[in-house]
């Protein structure tokens, strides 16, 4: 296949490619959720990574001839940005409700153009901080969550954090991956992700309980390999390099939504009215910071 083919190819199935990566994610809170109970975060992290890093490696294993020193850099970055996110959001995981972790981590669609402004020097209009605003009362309410989670907690923080660092990782994708073999870059991302994660185990020393890897967690951990990293992350990489970033970013906020309704299929949360008004507000943020409501303009102009 030609190298323009391929691209056309990429560039047409890109929105849904990354629609599909939300559904894979916010099944996998529900996974990540009994994973994490069982194996320690870094472990987790280390042994999920090493293998997804594997597999798209021997995958792809004839576009490696690319390989260069910004490739490595590139690679680097992105898999440190991402690094951080999931240790914070796997740490913030152990305390709290899944559906309110994939809220919380949600929150990166509105944080990007302000990250943007301290890297590029680029202002948020007035459409970003009425986001930042609303994205703040719907996390006070999406905190009152009865005898769910009743108030804003640690593990919430920690997701937040996470948050910031997924906001980054999309700066660094788009930074990066102009120009360059999005394989090969997620690829590389994945090992710097592992090799991370493992000098995490190192200087952590978690103690794994005899016995822990039985049949459940090892299905569990092949489906975060194969379909959670290799699927679901490859996917946004692709959708972020060949869907506008508008789009991209309301796109990827569906995460959470599908998170919530995993979680409330699968494992038994019960969601309040006030986590629903929240949850909504949040939602509403991503489409004001992403779109500025343009969608409402151009039916006014056509309707006149």
């Amino acid at each position: 296949m030609s190298e323009h083919k391929e691209t056309s190819i990429l560039a047409r199935f890109a929105s849904p490619l990354i629609v599909l990566a939300t559904i894979i994610w916010g099944s996998s809170f529900v996974v990540m959720k009994n994973s994490v109970d069982v194996l320690p975060t870094f472990w987790l992290l280390a042994i999920r990574f090493t293998f997804a890093a594997l597999v798209l490696a021997v995958v792809f294993i004839k576009r490696w001839k690319v390989l260069d020193r910004q490739y490595l850099i590139g690679g680097t970055v992105m898999g440190f940005c991402l690094f951080v996110a999931y240790a914070f959001q796997t740490f913030g995981l152990e305390q709290t409700t899944s559906g309110k972790n994939a809220f919380f981590t949600a929150v990166y669609c509105v944080i990007v153009p302000f990250l943007y402004w301290a890297i590029a020097g680029r202002r948020p209009d007035k459409f970003n901080i009425l986001a930042a605003f609303l994205c703040i009362a719907g996390i006070a309410l999406v905190s009152v969550t009865g005898s769910n989670a009743s108030a804003f907690n640690m593990g919430d923080v920690l997701t937040l954090i996470g948050g910031f660092f997924f906001a980054a990782h999309i700066v660094a994708v788009a930074k990066y991956s102009e120009g360059r073999d999005i394989f090969i870059l997620t690829t590389l991302q994945f090992a710097s992700f592992a090799l991370f994660s493992w000098i995490g185990v190192l200087v952590t020393r978690p103690a794994l309980t005899p016995g822990v890897f039985d049949q459940s967690l090892i299905f569990g951990l092949a489906y975060l390999v194969i379909f959670a990293s290799c699927g679901a992350l490859l996917f946004q990489n692709i959708g972020q390099k060949y869907t506008p970033a508008a789009t991209a970013a309301v796109l990827l906020s569906l995460e959470a939504p599908f998170g919530v309704f995993f979680s409330i299929l699968f494992a038994g949360e019960r969601p309040t009215p006030l986590m629903f008004v929240g949850f909504a507000l949040i939602f509403l943020a991503v489409v004001c910071s992403e779109t500025k409501f343009s969608f409402l303009r151009k039916k006014r102009v056509d309707k006149v």
